[in-house]
């Protein structure tokens, strides 16, 4: 029977919903808080170590992030229906992290371009084994009135790892006078303190008797059995995916405003900041007044930082355009977490969040190379207003046609 979740945490503010929070669900927020600090300190030097050290083209550059991104959702989808066959979600997690660790130190010993590239696509094949089972053991453990701030919590934690890591990355650029190489070295400590506290510290549930196994997660019929309201929420996300690309045009904006090389992550710190302080909130926030104003709340934060961000001037509209980029993050990205989390049958949820991440990245390759090709042809005016443009008629779109044809998005449906 399905139930909202507003009786069940009208009186549990954000500090008692963190006390309630499985400690597996903490342990995989500290987890990618690491795995983040190491992943930042390498990306975000790496899109100016490509353009203004090895000449590669910011159209490339789109491109590749893009197709690295799609390569991690490809695998997601894989790893998520293996997870739902084997019921064994926290080994995948770690054969993810671990493959991740092992490729940070290729990135201090590329000798060019090609081997830069390639060690990004096999770290993003981590992040795609790792990311549908994570996310569906956060959903395992966690009861369904506490799910948008499990993963707010989670998500807060990662980039939280996503502010330090750049932070790291700017304090380290200057120690060492730009020596990029330094700072890639370092940055391989994090990844693997990460797969340590996965091991130590994250305990699987066994999978409940009553739970349905499932032979072929990825066959017709038990695709069918996702449900109506789950394609949905996902077609939602996809749209909304295109009204976004790559963090990478942010730190390209940064260079373009004339911010010094060494001071460049600053974006990143900032954005990762703005992130990381609303995730949480917003996710306790759906759980308590429902997903969809959480969500509309998001693309309307959308829509105001890609025009900031194209016509504001100054390094002043730079930092206020980032700092809204952020917030429309952690007002959209653990509340989609939930929301497939509430949607999806509970033997079938690798398999949903595998799903739903390789339709959301492939949106993100089209966006990103979009991006890219519109700063080349025209300026980078014309890569933001398109941003806004997606994400008006996303906003437009679920006010009009209200596809879900319910006023609160935050109920159970176990």
């Amino acid at each position: 029977m399905m139930k909202t979740t507003e009786d069940t945490t009208s009186q549990t503010g954000a500090k008692g919903a963190a006390a309630r929070i499985p400690k597996s669900v903490w342990a995989l927020g500290f987890v990618s808080m690491l795995m983040d600090i190491s992943s930042e300190m390498i990306h975000a030097l790496l899109p100016i170590y490509m353009v203004t050290v090895l000449g590669t083209s910011v159209l490339a550059v789109g491109v590749i992030e893009g197709i690295a991104e799609a390569t991690a959702s490809i695998t997601k989808i894989f790893s998520g229906a293996l997870s739902d066959r084997l019921g064994k979600r926290k080994l995948l997690a770690i054969v993810g992290y671990g493959l991740a660790a092992l490729t940070k130190p290729v990135f201090p010993l590329a000798a060019g371009v090609e081997a830069l590239v390639g060690a990004r696509f096999v770290d993003r094949i981590g992040k795609g084994i790792r990311g549908a089972p994570r996310d569906a053991l956060v959903a395992d453990v966690t009861p369904p009135h506490l799910r948008g701030a499990a993963y707010g919590l989670r998500q807060t934690l990662d980039t939280f790892g996503a502010f330090v890591g750049p932070l790291l990355a700017i304090a380290l650029m200057w120690l060492t006078a730009s020596h990029f190489q330094t700072v890639f070295w370092i940055a391989v400590i994090p990844a693997f303190l990460a797969v340590g506290v996965l091991i130590l510290f994250v305990h699987e549930p066994a999978r409940p008797k009553n739970v349905r196994p499932v032979r072929s997660p990825l066959s017709w019929s038990e695709l069918k059995r996702l449900g109506s309201l789950y394609w949905t929420v996902t077609a939602l996300a996809v749209v909304f995916t295109l009204a976004r690309f790559s963090e990478a045009f942010l730190i390209l904006r940064a260079q373009n405003a004339g911010v010094p090389s060494l001071w460049v992550p600053g974006v990143l710190v900032i954005m990762a900041l703005s992130f990381s302080l609303s995730a949480y909130p917003a996710g306790v926030l759906s759980d308590r007044l429902g997903r969809k104003g959480v969500l509309l709340i998001g693309l309307l934060l959308l829509i105001v930082a890609n025009l900031v961000l194209g016509y504001a001037p100054g390094w002043g509209g730079l930092a206020a355009g980032v700092i809204l980029w952020g917030l429309h993050m952690g007002f959209t990205q653990g509340v989609f977490g939930a929301l497939i989390a509430d949607t999806a049958p509970a033997e079938l949820r690798g398999t949903a969040f595998g799903m739903f991440n390789l339709l959301t990245g492939c949106a993100l390759l089209v966006s990103s190379v979009l991006a890219g090709a519109l700063w080349e042809a025209f300026n980078y005016q014309a890569t933001f207003l398109a941003g806004a443009g997606f994400a008006l008629l996303t906003l437009v779109g679920m006010i009009v046609l209200n596809p879900f044809g319910r006023k609160n998005w935050g109920e159970s449906y176990d």
